[in-house]
């Protein structure tokens, strides 16, 4: 799947090395990065030193300054598991820091290695790199955010949505793992029981020694079934067998391997009662579907709790295709929650450098009340002009305005070109 679909990110890598010296993919296992890796090297006539390789990463733990001569860029997966490697890339950018020297990617954040976190300050560009979006998928090209913050009206279009509400919950539980996302829904759930074994058993266990291994399978169940909530870390750690800090400390470790996503609280200087927990979201709707064992037919039930479970696995889908397309944009954008003590809220607020703000809110159902923009309205009026615009994405069929810079879209708008 993934050598048929052509990534944004891709523009991206080949914009930024002319610009800088050394760019760091990093993102989740299996979501194409050494494919990009591989289609950057070729463009370029260069291997890739692939690190997930052990034979070569014992030579380049043995000799590390023999792995960052040759051609340029020189291309190196899974750098992680050699951090030696970035000393030596900083003596020979000490010497010629000039763009373009170096492309690297990792299968964990960069600032959870310690010796990665200091090697390269100031020299190392990190470009996030996550499962599919929609509009790969699709072959479309989807410009959801971009129009946000250029001209929001723009996407109220005359158009009645073609996607059912079923077709909504099969792209919920399919996600955007190019391995995974085309399986049968048998195969699929395999591949996510295997992805997220080896992803605790191999690569957490490179980062810290874990004594309670068995509890964070465990845990990472009990945080997906917070997905789209405010973060209970506590609680989560409790119902794992954990103590707190614990939790915490093994929380930041699937944080680290791109397991789960923890969402900011956003705007608490400007209103005194906002609250600075953070919401959690699963890196992908379709793990977190199989982490809380949620096959479509459950998800498609007309009882009350399904259409709960949708509604927040909707909202990681929606918070997580936004992450996806700011990730290609080149302004610096600030993205969190807005919530305040009396719930009012908002699922994703999207800030500019120059302090303008675009809002989203996402909601299950197929039509919209006065209450479910009651957050958006509150925000407009605390950020005055600043606010460029918000949205409501809904399962509904039509796109229409509601007042003053608050618009209603259906949840296939992200994907629309």
């Amino acid at each position: 799947m993934e050598d048929m679909v052509t990534r944004r990110t891709a523009e991206i890598v080949r914009a930024r090395l002319r610009d800088e010296p050394v760019i760091a993919l990093q993102g989740p296992r299996a979501v194409g990065k050494t494919t990009l890796l591989r289609a950057i090297a070729a463009e370029h006539g260069v291997s890739v030193v692939d690190l997930d390789d052990l034979t070569t990463r014992d030579a380049a733990k043995a000799d590390p300054s023999l792995f960052v001569s040759g051609d340029r860029p020189v291309c190196i997966d899974e750098y992680q598991h050699v951090p030696e490697l970035l000393d030596v890339i900083k003596a020979h950018l000490n010497r010629d820091g000039s763009p373009g020297q170096f492309v690297l990617t990792g299968s964990t954040r960069h600032d959870a290695l310690p010796r990665a976190a200091q090697a390269l300050t100031g020299r190392l560009h990190l470009l996030p790199v996550y499962p599919l979006s929609q509009g790969e998928l699709v072959g479309g090209r989807e410009g959801l955010v971009e129009a946000l913050f250029g001209d929001p009206m723009s996407l109220v279009r005359s158009r009645q949505a073609q996607t059912p509400r079923s077709e909504y919950i099969d792209r919920i539980a399919a996600g955007g793992f190019p391995l995974a996302v085309t399986r049968s829904e048998t195969s699929r759930n395999r591949w996510f029981d295997d992805y997220i074994t080896l992803s605790i058993e191999r690569d957490v266990k490179e980062l810290a020694r874990i004594q309670q291994r068995d509890a964070l399978p465990k845990l990472l169940r009990r945080l997906a079934a917070q997905t789209a909530q405010m973060l209970n870390i506590s609680a989560a750690g409790q119902q794992a067998g954990l103590t707190p800090d614990t939790a915490e400390r093994y929380t930041k470790l699937l944080e680290a391997v791109f397991l789960v996503h923890r969402l900011p609280a956003w705007g608490t200087t400007l209103r005194a009662r906002a609250v600075s927990t953070p919401k959690l979201h699963v890196v992908d709707s379709g793990m977190a579907a199989r982490l809380l064992r949620l096959s479509p037919s459950k998800l498609a039930q007309p009882d009350a709790t399904s259409l709960q479970q949708v509604g927040h696995l909707l909202e990681t889908f929606v918070v997580m295709e936004c992450l996806k397309q700011l990730s290609w944009m080149d302004s610096n954008v600030l993205a969190g929650h807005w919530r305040t003590s009396d719930d009012q809220e908002v699922d994703l607020v999207l800030e500019r450098d120059d302090g303008r703000v675009t809002a989203v809110e996402v909601k299950a159902g197929a039509r919209i009340s006065g209450k479910d923009l009651s957050g958006l309205r509150v925000l407009r009026g605390q950020l005055g002009d600043r606010f460029i615009g918000g949205v409501a994405l809904y399962t509904g069929a039509r796109s229409y305005t509601v007042d003053d810079r608050l618009y209603v879209l259906p949840v296939d708008t992200l994907w629309t070109p």
